[in-house]
């Protein structure tokens, strides 16, 4: 996975993100914490707000893709897999929440090493 697959005119293309994960825009925008209208609309898709959080979904899935082999069971279990030390919340639940940064530490914490 490299995050220029995703982009296109310097900024992530939601439809480039949704073909690589096998599923809708739609899709992308509720895992982002976006509604669907976020990812229609060329103004929409152009926000500042819009982009953050595709980059940091395609942050978060360059980070685990490679413990997982593959862009879709990383992103299996970006909306599937409970964190430990977050109640249970999944990575997808914390960026919807716009807590990406703290799913990022918390990437880079297992992979020192240190659990939760």
């Amino acid at each position: 996975m490299t995050i220029l697959q995703y982009a296109e005119g310097g900024l992530f293309e939601p439809k480039k993100i949704a073909s690589v994960l096998r599923t809708s825009s739609e899709e992308v925008a509720q895992t982002v914490g976006l509604g669907k209208d976020a990812l229609q609309r060329r103004a929409r898709i152009q926000s500042d707000r819009t982009q953050r959080r595709l980059r940091e979904l395609v942050e978060v899935l360059s980070k685990v893709q490679p413990r997982f082999g593959s862009d879709l069971m990383a992103y299996a279990w970006y909306r599937s897999e409970p964190l430990a030390g977050f109640d249970g919340r999944t990575a997808m639940q914390l960026v919807q929440e716009g807590k990406a940064q703290q799913v990022l530490e918390y990437i880079d914490a297992v992979d020192a090493g240190v659990y939760a």
